[in-house]
Parts: structure tokens; C-alpha cells; sequence
């Protein structure tokens, strides 16, 4: 194995990183929503985009020790993305974005609605999924940073989390 065989992986994982630089971006720029609600167009969206950066990743280099080069860039990127952000909080923040609170005292915010990218119905039925009726009823509703839509309501003893599988948690707080 020579050099320019090693410089050659070294650029594959200096390429996958920065794809995953550029992906996580464009993530972070195009709404936190998807992220909790992923459709079939989204996972459409997903696969094309893994088979488009594909040959930007690795190129012409189908082999073993391509493909490894470049999950040891994405894992290299990845790690030191966690590490900054648990280290660093305004990483985070620009990283991850806020919460963003969607309804108060049951009242929906139209500011924060339209920040978070998400309509009036997409929250009345949010709320409807966590088993309130009304958005008169919700104390609070906030859409957390990885996209998820958590609800407190009855006198804030009810908090309710909707989980990307649709799947409920309820518990009694207080």
C-alpha cells in the first residue's frame, strides 16, 4: 500500500466530512420539523440525498477501505459535533436551534408559528394527538429542538410528549 493510496482514503474522509458539515446545515437551515415528522416524501428525500453525496463522498473508490474511510469520516465529524455541542451551549443553540414555545395559556403565537414553520392545523392537531381537545385547554405547547411537540396542560399537572412513532407518553407531574 503506498502513500498516495493512503492520501487517497485521507481525502474520502476529509470529503464525507465535509458533506456531513453541509448536510447537517442544510438540516438546520430548512426547519427542525421534518425531523420529528418524517413522511414518505421525506424518506424519498433522505435516500436521494444519501445516493447524490454518495460519489462526492467516495468517488471512484468502491472498496472496502473507501466505504470504511468514509463512515470514519462521518464518525470522526459526528463525534466532535456531540463533544462541541455538549461542551458548548451556544454551539448547541446554532447548532440545534431553541424550543420554541407554540401556545401559552391557550392561546396559539403566531410569531412562533410562523418561526417553527408549522400552521395553526399542524398544532390543533398536535394537541388533538395528546389527547386535549382544545387549544384553549393546552397551558403550554412547545416544539422541542429535534422537532418533537411536547403539551402541558391541566393547570400544568399533565405534560405530553409526541415521540416520531406517533407513540404517546403521558405522565402526571407535580
Amino acid at each position: 500500500m503506498t502513500f498516495a493510496y493512503f492520501l487517497g482514503l485521507l481525502i474520502i474522509v476529509g470529503k464525507s466530512s465535509l458533506i456531513y458539515v453541509f448536510i447537517v446545515g442544510a438540516i438546520r437551515l430548512f426547519g427542525k420539523k421534518e425531523l420529528a415528522q418524517l413522511s414518505v416524501i421525506d424518506l424519498v428525500f433522505i435516500l436521494l440525498i444519501s445516493n447524490a453525496v454518495q460519489n462526492a463522498m467516495v468517488g471512484n473508490d468502491n472498496s472496502l477501505m473507501g466505504g470504511v474511510a468514509a463512515a470514519l469520516g462521518l464518525f470522526v465529524v459526528n463525534y466532535i459535533f456531540k463533544f462541541i455541542s455538549f461542551r458548548s451551549a451556544s454551539f448547541s443553540r446554532a447548532l440545534q436551534g431553541e424550543a420554541i414555545i407554540l401556545v401559552h395559556e391557550g392561546k396559539m403565537l403566531d410569531e412562533n408559528l410562523k418561526k417553527a414553520m408549522i400552521t395553526r392545523e399542524e398544532v390543533d392537531a398536535a394537541i388533538r394527538e395528546h389527547g386535549v381537545a382544545h387549544c384553549s385547554d393546552v397551558d403550554l405547547a412547545i416544539m422541542e429542538v429535534d422537532g418533537n411537540i411536547s403539551v402541558i396542560s391541566d393547570q400544568y399537572r399533565n405534560r405530553s410528549v409526541r415521540k416520531r412513532k406517533a407513540h404517546k407518553v403521558l405522565r402526571q407531574q407535580g
